[in-house]
């Protein structure tokens, strides 16, 4: 079994664009969406979930009223201002359990909390394992490992050889927990000044934990001469550049659809270039 994550250093770029289209080109992948805090994969890919589980991530303060002696040393020491009125807001609760142990009644409580849901869905490209989380709720990274993990049995219990991750943005914890273990990434990029300068950053992060990195530029006909810099420093850094797709307005209209665009209109420029691109990254893989 081979892990591959598609993620870029900033959102927007097209990851799950590509992370779509490569699902409906491969062979018989599992596929596996971790961007849990704004997850999208499933615009494109429509999955039939089968069984959702319930994540439980940071616990929860609760206030007895019946045993609070209303002392107010729970607000004083409460530092996201969480409790007002000796009551706990959920959204503001960080769960870091300071009020918990200094209570001197005893009154406060620490209790799990659904945070998000995971689920195991079908498509009509394979098993994808996906989840959303709770808006306002933590621990993504674990939720993300509980995506990775389930994917993972997924392949198992199917005998699928490949596991396509639609990371998320950035290279916080999220982007780290989507890149355990796995083969090799894809860098996705846009032709800009940011998108370069966070290219760069998930480049850094993918060499700190020697993951073999490949890069696909999206929308490289808005800016040549970005996309001259970043095949530069592409080819400076030895890592491939897979393909680069141009700007194509049968992307967004297959979104509209909810396909990926290599289904929706295969002969459009843009599908023509993310085949061609899925062909390098085949061989890169030696799948």
């Amino acid at each position: 079994m081979k892990q591959v994550t598609i993620l870029s250093g900033k959102g927007g770029t097209g990851k799950t664009t590509i992370t779509g289209c490569f699902a409906a080109l491969a062979n018989e992948p599992v596929l596996a969406d971790c961007d849990v805090d704004a997850s999208n994969l499933h615009l494109i890919l429509n999955p039939k979930v089968k069984e959702t589980m319930e994540f439980k991530g940071l616990n929860l303060a609760e206030i007895d009223p019946e045993k609070c002696t209303r002392c107010g040393l729970c607000m004083q020491l409460c530092r996201f201002n969480a409790i007002h009125d000796y009551a706990v807001d959920p959204i503001y609760c960080e769960g870091c359990k300071v009020c918990v142990v200094n209570c001197p009644a005893e009154a406060i409580s620490f209790n799990e909390r659904v945070c998000g849901h995971a689920y195991l869905s079908e498509t009509v490209y394979g098993p994808m394992s996906h989840a959303r989380l709770t808006p306002g709720m933590e621990n993504s990274g674990k939720l993300v490992t509980l995506v990775r993990q389930n994917a993972v049995k997924l392949a198992d219990e199917t005998g699928r050889e490949l596991v396509l991750v639609d990371g998320p943005p950035g290279i916080g914890c999220p982007v780290i927990a989507s890149l355990s273990n796995v083969d090799a990434a894809v860098a996705v990029v846009e032709p800009t000044l940011s998108g370069i300068h966070d290219l760069k950053r998930a480049l850094q992060l993918l060499e700190h934990f020697e993951i073999v990195p490949s890069v696909i530029i999206n929308k490289y006909d808005l800016n040549v001469e970005n996309t001259a810099s970043i095949r530069g420093f592409c080819e400076d850094q030895g890592i491939p550049v897979l393909g680069m797709i141009p700007f194509d307005e049968n992307v967004t209209k297959a979104m509209v659809q909810a396909q990926p665009v290599t289904v929706f209109s295969p002969d459009s420029p843009a599908s023509i270039a993310i085949q061609a691109a899925w062909g390098e990254f085949s061989s890169f893989l030696g799948l």
